[in-house]
């Protein structure tokens, strides 16, 4: 005879829901610190901010919107992709936003990954494409760097049936490196025509070589490649979260379809579009980085910290040991000054420092000399 379903034993329970076992395997991503306890003026270089700030026609668009935060924004940031294009020379068509360029990595991982799928890095490659790519389900492979720079060979070396995207950063973060034309179009070459090959250029607007190309002639020749750009950096708009992507037309279909429907908001939109107007802004901003960047790096150097070649608005330090690095950034946090400890991304040995104002570029060198003065002579 069957027992009356009301006296039935219940159901074990587990004991709590699991998370799928790829997302336990990431390392939360750490972000630069900008406090210190019991420092009354902190200098936060640790997270390659632009040395000033926002442009003041970005703050001015901020706070006449903020009557407005109350309305959902444009969910196509229709008057922020038109600006984009225009200021490059673009189809606003093939331009997406996103909540910094994070969010479009992340869409990415996602609609060309999953389970069963590679996903090639370099060794020493932003963070993100690692945490997007393995939360996405993907297999990601950190190929080897060649003198701390993308190596085409050795990412082409590592390609198989399961692989299904390529993140290069050029300008690569944190290394500062960057790639030729010539090999970026080699790589490109010699990927299969269903690989897609992501570029991201953060750091654009810093690069002074009259060669170099951020994406836009690798995009413009076939549907497989994207181009990654942010105003976290140069703009000064970090705060703000608002990057972009110029793609094929089925890549930007397919990542409309799953952004987030008001992904950036009213208040982001608006100063980015001024900071694209800003009369100026991009020629300062880079002028300076040139200056102060050789002047710093002149000073560690003749320190005698190797300093090694970058082309963002930031390079690495190099102490030699993991343990002279951890006692020079004890020593410039000792005064307030804060860089990034590179050990997340397999390099204990360095301190990635973020190119400042000329005041806090001269307080880093006067600190790492008189650290590198007792180092050397007790």
């Amino acid at each position: 005879m069957t027992t009356p379903p009301e006296t039935m034993p219940p159901a074990p329970h587990p004991a709590a829901p699991a998370p799928r076992a790829e997302v336990m395997r990431i390392a939360a991503y750490v972000g630069g610190e900008g406090r210190l306890e019991g420092v009354n003026r902190v200098i936060k270089l640790s997270s390659n901010e632009g040395a000033f700030g926002p442009p003041p026609g970005a703050m001015a668009a901020y706070t006449k919107v903020a009557s407005e935060i109350f309305r959902y924004p444009d969910g196509a940031s229709s008057a922020l992709r038109a600006a984009i294009g225009q200021r490059h020379g673009l189809d606003p068509a093939r331009i997406v936003c996103g909540t910094g360029s994070d969010e479009l990595i992340g869409h990415l991982c996602h609609i060309y990954g999953g389970a069963g799928t590679d996903i090639l890095m370099s060794m020493h490659g932003f963070t993100m494409y690692q945490i997007a790519g393995t939360y996405a389900g993907s297999r990601v492979i950190k190929v080897p760097e060649r003198n701390l720079t993308t190596d085409v060979d050795a990412l082409l070396a590592n390609v198989t049936e399961a692989t299904r995207i390529v993140f290069v950063a050029n300008p690569n973060n944190p290394t500062g490196s960057l790639l030729a034309q010539a090999e970026m179009e080699r790589l490109r070459a010699g990927l299969r025509p269903d690989i897609l090959l992501a570029i991201d250029a953060a750091y654009a607007e810093y690069v002074e070589d009259p060669d170099y190309d951020p994406g836009v002639a690798l995009v413009d020749a076939g549907d497989n490649t994207v181009m990654l750009r942010t105003f976290s950096k140069i703009y000064g708009l970090g705060g703000m979260r608002v990057g972009w992507a110029y793609a094929p037309a089925g890549v930007i279909d397919a990542i409309n379809r799953v952004r987030g429907v008001f992904n950036v908001n009213i208040a982001a939109q608006a100063a980015a579009v001024a900071a694209l107007a800003e009369p100026g802004w991009v020629e300062k901003g880079r002028e300076h980085n040139a200056r102060a960047k050789a002047r710093l790096s002149a000073a560690l150097q003749q320190a005698g910290i190797k300093v090694w070649p970058s082309h963002g608005n930031f390079f690495l330090a190099d102490f030699a040991t993991p343990a002279r690095a951890a006692a020079a950034d004890a020593s410039l946090r000792a005064r307030g000054l804060i860089v990034r400890a590179m050990g997340a991304y397999d390099l204990p040995h360095c301190l990635r420092i973020t190119v400042g104002t000329d005041e806090e570029c001269g307080l880093v060198a006067e600190a790492l000399t008189a650290f590198m003065h007792t180092q050397q002579h007790g």
